[in-house]
Formats: C-alpha cells, structure tokens, sequence
C-alpha cells in the first residue's frame, strides 16, 4: 500500500467541523423546546447525583417544565434539605432581629426580608404539594390496581385519582383502562337487552 495514499486518508479523517456552539437563547419551537428541556434536567440531575456521591453533598433541586410540570431531585430527599435550607433561613433571621432590635430601620428591613422568606417557604411548600400528589396519583397508576378499593383513603374507584399533575404519556395507561371499561359496559347492555327481548318474545 502507497505510503502517501494512507497518511492522506489519514489527514482526511481528521477533518472535522467540530462541536458546534450552541447559542443560549430561548427555543421557540414549543416540541423542541419540550426535547431539550427533557434532556437538560436528566443532565442536571445527573450532575447533580455525581456531586453527592463525590463530595456527600446535599442537594435539592425543584425544576418546572414549560408546561408547568414540577420535578424534583434530592438527596437524601428533598423534603429534608428544603427544611434544612429554610430553618437555616429562620435561623439568620432572628440574629438579624436581634443585632437590629434598636434600630428602627433595621427592624423594618428584617421585617421585609421575614416577609419574603414566607412568600418563598409558601411558594417551596405549594410545589411540593403539587409533587407529591402528582407522584401518588403516578404511584397509584403504576400498580395497576383498576378494581376499584380506596385510593388514599379519598377516592372509591380508580377514576376518581387526581391526573391534573401527570404527563400526557402517564395517561395513557388510564386511556386505555378506560376505553376497556366502556368496552365492558357496552358489551353488557348488548347482553342484557338481548336477554330482555328473549324474554319478552317468550311471553
């Protein structure tokens, strides 16, 4: 083989346009948009996960889709980080009151800062509300339990779970239970009312 014929091809494998720069700006394609918000959080999640196996960090993270959709990642939980994180907040609080008790415009500036951590626990708080009912009407979805029973103790049958909270592709499984149902139904009231018309010939 020619020498000069491989370290061309060599050369030539080489060539390449690189890694393009992405430009941070919004994406206005809505369906892209879903895409690389998608890939992003599990990115950030994933990073996220490897700080907290390499340092023993704590961390939690509250993110929203653009659809409003919230998820979450924590270690080792989100419910005990955020706690940590807003007594620390309380904590700094009143040593900000006490080092300002005489001076009036400082009482006035804590009381604003008192005011903003609240609006922040109760914004924290709601979100984790909506979470959390998301994640026991996904859990309850999963188990596939259509018979009916309590869910939570709130709901008699399966259809009454809360779904405002799910994604379109965790609804499918209901979609399709519910087309099944109707199926059901559908089939009984053909049986019966051939029943009822055997019976009213036979009279």
């Amino acid at each position: 083989m020619d020498p000069t014929t491989t370290t061309t091809t060599s050369v030539q494998k080489k060539k390449s346009t690189g890694r393009k720069k992405i430009a941070i700006e919004k994406i206005e394609r809505s369906e892209r948009r879903q895409v690389t918000f998608s890939k992003r959080r599990m990115g950030l999640f994933k990073k996220a996960s490897e700080l907290c196996i390499l340092c023993a960090a704590e961390v939690a993270i509250l993110v929203s889709s653009p659809a409003g959709k919230l998820y979450t990642f924590g270690y080792p939980c989100v419910e005990s980080t955020l706690d940590r994180f807003l007594n620390q907040q309380q904590h700094d609080h009143h040593i900000n009151m006490n080092n300002n008790n005489n001076n009036v415009g400082g009482v006035l500036n804590v009381s604003m800062q008192d005011q903003q951590q609240q609006h922040e626990y109760n914004e924290i708080a709601s979100l984790l509300e909506q979470e959390k009912k998301r994640g026991e009407a996904l859990e309850f979805l999963k188990k596939g339990d259509w018979s009916g029973g309590n869910y939570n103790n709130n709901y008699q049958f399966w259809w009454d779970a809360p779904i405002e909270n799910l994604e379109f592709h965790e609804l499918n499984p209901m979609k399709t239970k519910l087309e099944e149902l109707r199926n059901m139904v559908a089939s009984k009231l053909v049986v019966d009312h051939n029943i009822n018309n055997s019976s009213c010939s036979r009279v």
